[in-house]
């Protein structure tokens, strides 16, 4: 699929014309040397490698180091088109936590025949032990990664929703003080709102998150894998930016009915974790019991209100991508409101007509694991050969219900810096999401990622994608 007119373009929409957005930047741009340009990307790049601004690759053998690629030119977004996306993304998670309590509680939307009952109940993410637990202040998706996509002037989607462990957050940050470094003229010359207070409101989200168990001021601490996690730097970057303990399982245990830190004054407990292990690495007692990375016993204590666990166990199931078809049915529900951001058409493979439909059209579509992520296990029919389209037609008809399908939309495009000069590439948007008992905060930005090839709708980093800037305009 190659960039072309048939694409908007987020700085020329669908001609040469610079979109009202862009303007002033453009104007800053054409005021700049393509050579200094060119210097302040190699300068980045060694920002990035100095910072250890890093991931690893799962399943490759060197399994080594990666830089993920960033490119200077900002993607910016009008102070209008970011208070619209916000009243949507507020409305979605308002919707999210409703129905996570509901399927661990009464399970009204399951008995209204809204949702299959067989998707939740029968679901790999669904934790049984979840049920009748009430997590503090009431709040399982403390931290959301909504992934957006756009396709025109004022048409935005929804792609996906990330609720179980959402990563990337560390790059939105370090993407802005690189920028700040490279071209600190612009921002004294281009209105853009901050994101630079994220650790603090993260850090005052986890604090109001605190359980009943707590008597005073709340600990934090970050709860890593370790550092062969491919997460590892935003891990270490976000508690040491909140100023928190980054612990790993081993250095936490049992002591009293709080899970207790070991210090060097002995052990102290925790209030709130911050988890970055899955759910099913949490707690070898209650959850898998080879696992070397959780707590023992840390459930049966989240369960007693002795300590917040963020995300809550359980949210997993708000990822799923057959669950996603029914998001426009989960936000009415809850809000009685019809969705204020689109969901991308969704055919459910597990459907025999759904699958039959996708079968016969499978070099059209995106098709994708309903577990999946980072781009692994997906298909993009129109950049897929016959013999990719043969055996993803295979794995279709072996496990129906393991897919999802969606037409191959039209992404809009950014401008990027090639050694040839400006050239559009297809992008999306993850904005981040911090939710406590007292408020929704949406920060003005997130992390826009981008595809390096010309023409590949693919942006995810394992895949060979590169982030940008996100430019929230302060004013009109």
């Amino acid at each position: 699929m190659a960039d072309g007119d048939d694409f908007f373009d987020e700085m020329h929409g669908y001609g040469n014309e610079v979109r009202a957005p862009y303007q002033a930047f453009h104007q800053l741009l054409s005021e700049i040397n393509p050579a200094r340009l060119k210097r302040q990307s190699h300068k980045a790049e060694e920002f990035f490698r100095r910072t250890g601004i890093t991931f690893n690759v799962y399943g490759e053998a060197d399994a080594e180091e990666r830089l993920i690629p960033f490119d200077l030119l900002p993607r910016i977004i009008s102070a209008k088109e970011w208070r619209m996306l916000t009243k949507g993304i507020e409305q979605r998670i308002k919707a999210l936590n409703a129905f996570l309590h509901d399927i661990y509680h009464r399970q009204e939307i399951l008995r209204a025949g809204r949702v299959p009952a067989a998707l939740i109940l029968e679901n790999e993410a669904f934790l049984s032990q979840m049920v009748g637990v009430d997590p503090p202040g009431g709040i399982y998706t403390h931290i959301v990664g909504t992934d957006l996509v756009r396709t025109g002037p004022n048409e935005f989607f929804v792609l996906e929703d990330n609720a179980r462990t959402p990563s990337g957050v560390s790059y939105m940050l370090e993407n802005r003080e690189t920028m700040l470094k490279m071209f600190p003229e612009l921002f004294s010359r281009v209105g853009v709102e901050t994101i630079s207070d994220y650790p603090s409101l993260l850090r005052k989200a986890l604090a109001a998150s605190a359980p009943a168990a707590c008597t005073g001021k709340p600990t934090i601490a970050v709860l890593t894998p370790g550092i062969h996690n491919s997460a590892y730097y935003e891990h270490a970057f976000l508690a040491d930016q909140m100023g928190v303990e980054l612990v790993e399982g081993h250095d936490l245990k049992v002591v009293d009915g709080r899970i207790c830190m070991r210090t060097t004054c002995g052990f102290e407990p925790i209030d709130v974790i911050y988890r970055r292990v899955d759910d099913e690495y949490l707690d070898p007692l209650n959850f898998n019991p080879d696992s070397l990375l959780g707590v023992p016993g840390i459930f049966d204590i989240y369960r007693a209100g002795g300590v917040t666990i963020t995300n809550a166990p359980g949210t997993g199931i708000s990822d799923d991508k057959a669950l996603y078809s029914y998001m426009p049915d989960i936000i009415e529900f809850y809000t009685g409101q019809k969705p204020l951001l689109k969901n991308v058409e969704t055919w459910r493979c597990s459907e025999p007509s759904s699958l039959q439909y996708v079968l016969d059209n499978l070099s059209d579509l995106v098709v994708k694991e309903v577990h999946g992520s980072g781009g692994y296990g997906m298909l993009v029919g129109p950049a897929a050969s016959k013999a990719e389209l043969e055996a993803f037609r295979k794995k279709l008809e072996a496990k129906p219900g393991n897919y999802i399908a969606q037409p191959t939309l039209a992404l809009s495009t950014v401008p990027i810096l090639t050694d040839a000069g400006l050239a559009p590439r297809h992008v999306d948007l993850r904005p981040f999401v911090l939710v406590s008992p007292q408020s929704i905060d949406v920060v003005p930005g997130g992390l826009t990622r981008v595809a390096m090839e010309a023409g590949s709708l693919v942006v995810n980093s394992s895949q060979g994608g590169g982030t940008k800037d996100t430019w929230v305009l302060s004013d009109e």
